[in-house]
């Protein structure tokens, strides 16, 4: 039977596809997906959108319906299960059909991964597009944040970053490998994160006077040194193709970890840029949860498709939250509780027998 999923519900954006597609690849129920982010102020699928709609269908010969620069509208039917093998997926190849900026190719990443996590034999995988940009979790999130968390669960899958590619450029390169895993995953149990281990980060910028990652290197130590924090940033100049310049800190609790981004932009002082990603970690560190906003929200489906009762604490539930959970019960029969205001501090349980 075919799923209808209105794609303008909730947060209406790019996750409601993406879940979408992987739930379909994985479970093998066709899918009508409509109003697809009709409330953007370019609607319909964009370059990385319609990538992630290629790739899902080149694991699992999909027949597909729509399938074009910003359309609304997309029948994806499933031909078989999802297979192992090589892939390479290209968002420059979807982004010359109508311009635009580099797409995110860890939201790629995050369609394929684990459709291809439950298929039988190992994947190699290689994305090229933007591996660093606003409004998508950049790869250091990506390599120490998601990727080990998911391993707990089952997951096993490792990333290599061959290339910065910034946005609006691009043309960077990932290359992920995805390990066979038996086709079960394991529920996750994140509610205590312990003690706070060690944080680190990295400030980078490619064509860009050095001296702009130093300054945000500098600006993190101090911030969060006056919060009680210690922590080791490093500044780095990393070849690109085009100009960047952005801070990617991360905090290793005993139980879990979480990650924290802000991006440089023209006439934002460096300082201003690592103000950003510290006070979201101080924040977060404050509110004694377990996961940060952003890795609560990816948890769902992974926790939806593993046996057991998976349970976490969020420091903010957000409206990303709300619409992946909603997405998934269009597919699967099982009970997902959140539990707290939006915005707020919360508590996800999701159950799978």
């Amino acid at each position: 039977m075919t799923v209808n999923i209105d794609g303008s519900f909730g947060e209406g954006g790019g996750q409601v596809l993406r879940t979408s597609l992987a739930l379909s690849a994985i479970t093998g129920q066709p899918l009508h997906i409509y109003n697809i982010r009709a409330a953007r102020s370019k609607p319909g699928l964009q370059a990385q959108h319609l990538t992630s709609v290629r790739a899902a269908a080149a694991i699992c010969g999909t027949e597909l319906e729509g399938a074009a620069m910003g359309s609304q509208s997309l029948v994806f039917r499933p031909a078989h299960p999802p297979g192992a093998g090589e892939y390479v997926f290209d968002v420059t190849e979807a982004r010359r059909e109508a311009g635009g900026s580099a797409g995110a190719t860890t939201l790629i990443l995050q369609t394929v991964l684990l459709p291809l996590a439950l298929a039988e034999g190992e994947s190699h995988v290689t994305i090229r597009g933007g591996t660093h940009a606003p409004f998508s979790p950049p790869f250091p999130y990506i390599r120490h944040v998601y990727l080990p968390t998911l391993w707990r669960m089952g997951v096993h899958a490792q990333v290599e970053l061959q290339r910065y590619g910034w946005y609006p450029a691009g043309g960077g390169e990932i290359s992920l490998t995805i390990q066979a895993n038996g086709g079960t995953l394991r529920p996750a149990t994140l509610t205590e994160r312990g003690d706070l281990r060690q944080v680190r980060g990295t400030a980078a910028v490619s064509n860009l006077p050095s001296h702009i990652a130093q300054r945000m290197a500098n600006r993190a130590v101090n911030v969060l040194k006056e919060a009680g924090i210690q922590c080791r940033v490093e500044a780095v100049h990393v070849e690109a193709t085009g100009p960047g310049t952005g801070i990617f800190v991360i905090a290793e609790y005993e139980h879990s970890v979480a990650g924290f981004t802000a991006y440089g932009q023209k006439g934002l002082p460096s300082e201003r840029v690592a103000d950003s990603a510290c006070h979201d970690l101080i924040a977060y560190h404050r509110s004694n949860a377990a996961t940060d906003m952003h890795l609560a929200d990816q948890l769902v489906l992974p926790a939806a498709l593993a046996t057991g009762e998976s349970r976490w604490t969020t420091c903010r539930v957000t409206q990303h939250l709300l619409t992946n959970a909603w997405v998934v019960r269009q597919f699967l029969d099982i009970p997902i509780n959140i539990t707290g205001d939006k915005n707020e501090p919360g508590e996800i349980v999701i159950t799978h027998q």
